[in-house]
């Protein structure tokens, strides 16, 4: 089975076990594979928890960590506690014992040594052998205890900086000791203890809360840099549909929920971020991008320049899913959960990009034709208030020479229909603006031409 089709096996297993949480296990699986963070934003009771659980769990071979944050959550809870060890003269840090080859296979000789001895353990042979190994150990700690001596370690077994996978539910409720712990964990997956920076494996940060912070409050100003951290966000709502509750119901009266069907291993999660990263991104894909920016900014939707500059992992997460060999336009409708900062603006920007990546051609053309029409009105008004020819002959000239402007932006536009139904959209653009251009003409006594002519007189 190729690993699309494994992604894709996991993404409908946990669909089974849910319903209506569609558009977050779609941004779960884009997270995993583009190792960004997610944010859940929903009610309590709408499964935000449970739909994260299901889908890590199906991934074998990644470390998790799971913890409910609080106001009492120290960093201790989350990376890992110095090794008191560290820090006695003469000791050596746990962690430098685990992972020094020599020692293990020392402390492994004795061990076999004395598991050995049997009815040998009063012969002098046996004895002396005894002191000669553990001499042999003493000398070797001895000897990393100089090495490392002064050197505070953390022991950060089952904590974050040995996770794979990270989920902090209520993310907002933690106090401010720990704040810039996750801001370096989430932004540069990094930790930082007694003077030693830890590197992170995570993938990617799940995070969860009923309620986001008001940023306008000199207080929870603070956790804005946490937010934006969390690159994607998912709005959950409760169950809208009366089948799909009963279902769900049927389904937990049942007792078989929690049943794995599909899973995939570390190592091929890791090898789709290969092929997701190997997904070209078209130069026209890049524009249009660059044209929702422009578009939302207008609208008042706040986009900065790192949001948009990283918005092709997503895009290339999408297009592998859909089995693409290239990033198409629809595939940026994924940005619905990448582009927003407040919830207010989902609505602006889901609509935005539906406008302008399912039926882009239409928008352009309405455009170019609200152009031309404003102009045919500026005309009509000049020369309604005029009456030299003079005068009707210059709002003339003007509003051809802004018909064979937007005529030429037409020609770009027949240059790059990709179906009838778009060329269908610029031949009626191009009708509606030869008639505007014919009724000037005769309006004024004019002999007319078409646009087509009258750019190759240019």
């Amino acid at each position: 089975m190729e690993l699309r089709e494994k992604m894709l096996a996991v993404i409908a297993d946990v669909n089974s076990e849910v319903v209506e949480r569609e558009e977050l296990i779609d941004m779960i699986a884009i997270a995993l594979l583009t190792r960004k963070n997610l944010f859940i934003l929903g009610e309590p009771g709408q499964a935000k928890s449970y739909v994260i659980n299901a889908f890590r769990s199906r991934i074998t071979g990644a470390r998790q960590f799971e913890r409910l944050l609080s106001k009492q959550t120290d960093e201790e809870q989350l990376f890992g506690r110095v090794d008191l060890s560290s820090l006695l003269p003469g000791s050596v840090p746990q962690s430098v014992l685990e992972e020094d080859e020599t020692y293990t296979q020392q402390r492994l000789n004795l061990r076999m040594l004395m598991d050995g001895m049997g009815s040998r353990k009063d012969t002098p042979e046996v004895w002396e052998r005894l002191r000669t190994d553990t001499g042999k150990l003493e000398s070797y700690r001895s000897a990393l205890a100089a090495l490392y001596r002064s050197e505070p370690a953390v022991n950060t077994t089952g904590k974050i900086p040995e996770a794979d996978i990270v989920f902090c539910d209520e993310i907002f409720k933690c106090n401010d000791g720990v704040l810039n712990s996750l801001l370096t964990a989430f932004n540069e997956r990094k930790y930082t203890n007694e003077g030693r920076t830890y590197p992170i494996p995570t993938i990617s940060f799940f995070a969860a809360s009923n309620e986001i912070p008001n940023f306008n409050d000199p207080q929870e100003k603070i956790l804005a840099a946490l937010y934006d951290r969390l690159e994607l966000k998912v709005v959950t709502e409760n169950i809208e549909d009366r089948e799909n509750r009963l279902r769900m119901l049927k389904h937990k009266q049942s007792g078989q929920c929690g049943h794995i069907g599909a899973t995939i291993t570390l190592d091929e999660l890791v090898a789709m971020h290969q092929e997701v990263a190997a997904i070209p991104v078209p130069e026209s894909i890049n524009e249009l991008a660059d044209d929702i920016l422009c578009e939302l900014r207008k609208s008042g939707v706040a986009v900065s320049d790192r949001k948009y500059l990283g918005f092709s992992p997503i895009a290339q997460a999408k297009a592998w899913l859909m089995g693409h060999t290239q990033v198409e336009r629809t595939d940026l409708l994924a940005l619905k959960n990448y582009l927003w900062h407040q919830p207010g603006d989902r609505e602006t920007v889901a609509k935005t990009l539906q406008r302008m990546c399912v039926n882009p051609m239409q928008d352009k053309v309405n455009d170019i034709r609200a152009m031309a029409l404003e102009a045919q009105e500026e005309y009509e008004t000049a020369r309604g208030n005029q009456s030299k020819a003079n005068a009707v002959n210059k709002a003339l000239i003007k509003l051809r020479g802004e018909l064979l402007r937007l005529y030429a932006m037409q020609q770009k536009l027949a240059a790059a229909v990709q179906s009838d139904g778009e060329k269908d959209l610029v031949d009626a653009l191009l009708a509606d603006m030869e008639l505007i251009s014919r009724r000037a003409h005769e309006a004024a006594n004019f002999t007319y031409a078409p646009l087509e002519q009258l750019a190759a007189l240019q």
